[in-house]
Formats: C-alpha cells, sequence, structure tokens
C-alpha cells in the first residue's frame, strides 16, 4: 500500500519478500518480525498487526438476533469465496438480497424454500464477483428493483440522497463509501425485531482484521471506513464481500489499518 516494495516491507520486518508473501496469504507466520518497523513503514498499528499475524478472529456471530438474515458464500474453481447476503420480512415474505455472488443456485434455493419474493437487488460496488450471477437472479425476477452507487447506472437503478427502502418492518438506507471501488456502497439494515442492532452490508471497504485494496486511492478508502463505517454504534453487525462477520467494536480494537 502506499505505493511501499514488498522488498521494503520485508526488510522493515526482518523477513524475506517469500515469508512476506506467505504472510499476507495466510495472514499467520511463526518467524518472529519486527511488526514496530512493519507498521511504520505501511502505516499499520503495529501491536494490532502482530495481533492479526498471531491469529486473531472476530467472535463467531450468533445470528439468532437477526432471524430473517442469511449469509450466502458462493466460490470459483481458483478458491475465491464471496459473499452475499439475503433478507426478508417474515409476514409479507418480501425480500433483498446484498449482491449476488458467484453463484445463483444456493440464493434461489433459500427463495424458494422460504416461499420468498425477492423485490430488491442492492450492489455495494460492481467488481465481477458482486455482482457475477445478477443476470440469473434477473432472469428469476425481473420485477426486482436495482439498487447501486454506479454513476453510469441507469437514472432508475441509482441510489437517491437520504433514500429509505422499506421491506416489511425493516427499513434500508445507504451511504457511500468509495476508495476500493468508485461506486462503493454501505447498506444499512435496521428496524429488527426486538431491537437487534444495525446491519451494515460493507462490500469489499473493510474487514476482519483488514481492509478492501484502495486501488491506488488508499487515504480516501482509509477516510471513508473511518467516517461512514467506523462512526456506527459498536454493536453494528459488519457483513463484508469476503470472510467472517465482524462489529465495529472489534474492528475499532483490533483492525491494524485504523
Amino acid at each position: 500500500m502506499n505505493g511501499i516494495s514488498a522488498a521494503a516491507a520485508a526488510g522493515a520486518a526482518g523477513i524475506s519478500e517469500s515469508e512476506l508473501s506467505a504472510l499476507e496469504k495466510s495472514g499467520q507466520f511463526e518467524k518472529k518480525m519486527n511488526f514496530a518497523a512493519l507498521g511504520k513503514i505501511l502505516g499499520l498499528q503495529p501491536q494490532k498487526l502482530e495481533a492479526i499475524a498471531a491469529g486473531w478472529l472476530p467472535a463467531k456471530k450468533d445470528l439468532s438476533g437477526w432471524r430473517e438474515l442469511r449469509v450466502i458464500t458462493t466460490q470459483d474453481t481458483d478458491g475465491l469465496s464471496v459473499n452475499c447476503y439475503l433478507i426478508w420480512d417474515e409476514v409479507q415474505r418480501d425480500a433483498a438480497l446484498f449482491d449476488t455472488g458467484l453463484d445463483a443456485k444456493p440464493i434461489l434455493d433459500i427463495i424458494a424454500a422460504e416461499n420468498l419474493t425477492l423485490r430488491h437487488i442492492f450492489i455495494t460496488h460492481s467488481h465481477y464477483d458482486h455482482v457475477e450471477a445478477l443476470p440469473q437472479l434477473r432472469a428469476a425476477f425481473p420485477k426486482a428493483r436495482l439498487h447501486s452507487g454506479s454513476k453510469s447506472a441507469p437514472v432508475d437503478q441509482r441510489n437517491k440522497t437520504a433514500e429509505i427502502v422499506h421491506l416489511g418492518g425493516l427499513r434500508v438506507t445507504h451511504r457511500d463509501t468509495p476508495g476500493h471501488a468508485d461506486d462503493g456502497v454501505t447498506y444499512l439494515i435496521g428496524n429488527w425485531q426486538e431491537d437487534a442492532p444495525h446491519v451494515a452490508i460493507v462490500g469489499d471497504t473493510i474487514f476482519a482484521g483488514s481492509m478492501g485494496n484502495g486501488n491506488g486511492q488508499w487515504e480516501l478508502a482509509r477516510r471513508t471506513v473511518r467516517e461512514q463505517i467506523l462512526s456506527l454504534p459498536p454493536e453494528t453487525l459488519l457483513c463484508p464481500g469476503h470472510g467472517p462477520l465482524t462489529t465495529v467494536a472489534e474492528e475499532k480494537e483490533y483492525n491494524p489499518f485504523f
């Protein structure tokens, strides 16, 4: 990140470039490293970085408080896994999908099993792994309304300022979260039964203990997370495009980027 070469980062950590590559892929590494120097050169918090390398993960989430929320993970032949999320109103059986993942089948299976009608499809950003199954889903539910932050999308599909989408008793709002993608959007779902905390569908803006590639806009990406996501209540459930679910509180305490 920030133009730091792999050689410079590895040198600061006191390891080889191949060892650094292994650390980036697994998140864990047994060799003793200079986390203070590595954190300084990368602009990361050294103690948090060390905790990630030691295997920190967010607590496993009990989703019973969000009964009408499903996490659906699909995978391609190269092993890339991506999450999408389905919610619905338990009375009207109207559903909304957040991103599509790589395969429509598991989504359609749940919709059929729960006797749902898909009314809305919300896109966090237009990278292929988040919209790959969109054609199949639109074919199955041609009347489902599409919501996107893309400026090139048809006008009726673009998110509107201060828009509130109602799904039975649930309320969906959004906030722009550019950085990883120019059209990045985070969707907030509130008004759950029994006052369960808000759910934030964050796409690739932030992950558990990490964040999405800034793609040349690292400062914008980090500022977006600080201002638009970590400013949410601590108990907010964060649902990223890849990896485990987490919370605002956990990311503020453990994410080395912040």
